[in-house]
Order: C-alpha cells, then structure tokens, then sequence
C-alpha cells in the first residue's frame, strides 16, 4: 500500500472514532527512520485505545501490522510503529507536553486541506 494511501486509512479510522486534532505529517525529507508520522488527540484512554484497536483491525484487514506498539494499556500516548508510518494517538494534555505537532511542524502535510485540525 502507498504511503498516502495507509495514512488516509489512518486518518478515516482515527476521524470515525472522533478523533480530534488529526495531522499527517510527511516526514520523507526530515527524516530516516520513518516517512510519516499520523498525531491524533483523544478525550480520555478508553477512546485511545478504541481508536487503535480499530487502525489495527482495518490496517490487519490489507495484510500490514504494527511493528511494535507502547503505551497501550495506559492509553495516554499510544505508539502504533508501522514501518513508514508511526501513529501516535495521545491524550491531549500528553500530546500538549511532547508538542510533536511543533517539533516536526515544518514537514508537510500528507492530508487535503480541510481535513487536519
């Protein structure tokens, strides 16, 4: 599956689980390691760990499965790595404290306009 193809995936399950605050960042020229990272704020962790359980069950659907995944249980920063693409699913004062969304601002976004924010 192309990149943008499995980050708009992402972005469809995370919005259907009233994920709020959905970025995809397009990290090809920032980085080495992945090519994107998806950032999704949750209310409370019953709704983080919702929202993964559910990219898993459709990205499982098309053969591709996390690589590892951290901070299920607690559900306040949830990181889904799929090889090119890290899913990053926090709770809003966690994702408010680690500021990804400010640290990698200068990447562009792998979302159409309207669909972020």
């Amino acid at each position: 599956m192309r990149l943008e193809d499995k980050v708009k995936v992402i972005a469809e399950v995370l919005e259907e689980k009233k994920g709020e605050d959905i970025v995809a960042l397009d990290l090809r020229d920032f980085a080495t390691i992945v090519d994107a990272f998806v950032l999704v704020s949750a209310r409370v962790p019953v709704q983080a760990r919702a929202m993964a359980d559910e990219v898993e069950r459709v990205l499982e659907e098309v053969n591709i499965s996390p690589w590892h995944v951290e901070g299920y249980s607690e559900g306040r920063w949830i990181l889904m790595d799929y090889g090119d693409v890290v899913v990053h699913i926090f709770l809003e004062e966690a994702r408010e404290l680690y500021d990804l969304d400010r640290l990698w601002g200068d990447a562009p976004s792998l979302l159409p306009v309207g669909k972020e924010g």
